[in-house]
């Protein structure tokens, strides 16, 4: 468990499940990604999550506010599941509910992240990716330190040619920069 000035980053718990499916299942929410998610497909994922924190000692935390307990989402670390030219990396992301959009709170909760990722991990690199226009993503790592090359620039391998979302921007920082 992390905790910051407003928010707790902790391990799943089953009661977290309605809600994630909730935040999946959203048009706002999930405006940049391939899909909104089923409640099956949303309890596969956080089955997913739950076995990376097994495998690799590090995943995607679930994030809950402090001055009201309520589960508002994730951020954390994962290695993404697929072959790209940054490969092998360690991805930095985060996930909230539209509610939550416009405090600050996917900034600060992944700065503790990425001060994990370089602290107790050990990571030397950290990535981040997503589409152009996610503009509200973008400021988040650039807020946390990440740098975009557009030569890092990629087509997202699990999207088919053509797919309006399958152009990725990429962010870095090494643990130096962070430090």
């Amino acid at each position: 468990m992390i905790e910051t000035e407003r928010l707790i980053l902790r391990r799943w718990r089953a009661a977290d499940r309605e809600a994630f499916a909730a935040l999946n299942a959203s048009a706002e929410v999930c405006k940049f990604l391939p899909k909104r998610l089923t409640r099956e497909e949303s309890d596969a994922f956080a089955d997913r999550i739950d076995d990376h924190f097994e495998t690799r000692g590090f995943g995607l935390f679930a994030v809950e506010r402090k001055d009201s307990g309520a589960f508002i989402g994730f951020t954390g670390l994962a290695v993404p599941r697929f072959d790209a030219p940054f490969m092998s990396a360690v991805e930095i992301g985060w996930r909230l509910d539209h509610a939550h959009w416009g405090k600050g709170f996917a900034t600060e909760a992944a700065r503790v992240a990425l001060a994990h990722a370089f602290g107790p991990l050990g990571l030397e690199e950290v990535v981040s990716f997503t589409v152009p226009m996610n503009t509200r993503s973008r400021a988040v790592m650039e807020k946390i330190g990440l740098q975009h090359d557009p030569a890092d620039d990629f087509d997202h391998p699990m999207l088919e040619p053509g797919d309006p979302l399958r152009r990725h921007v990429l962010y870095r920082i090494g643990r130096e920069r962070a430090a």
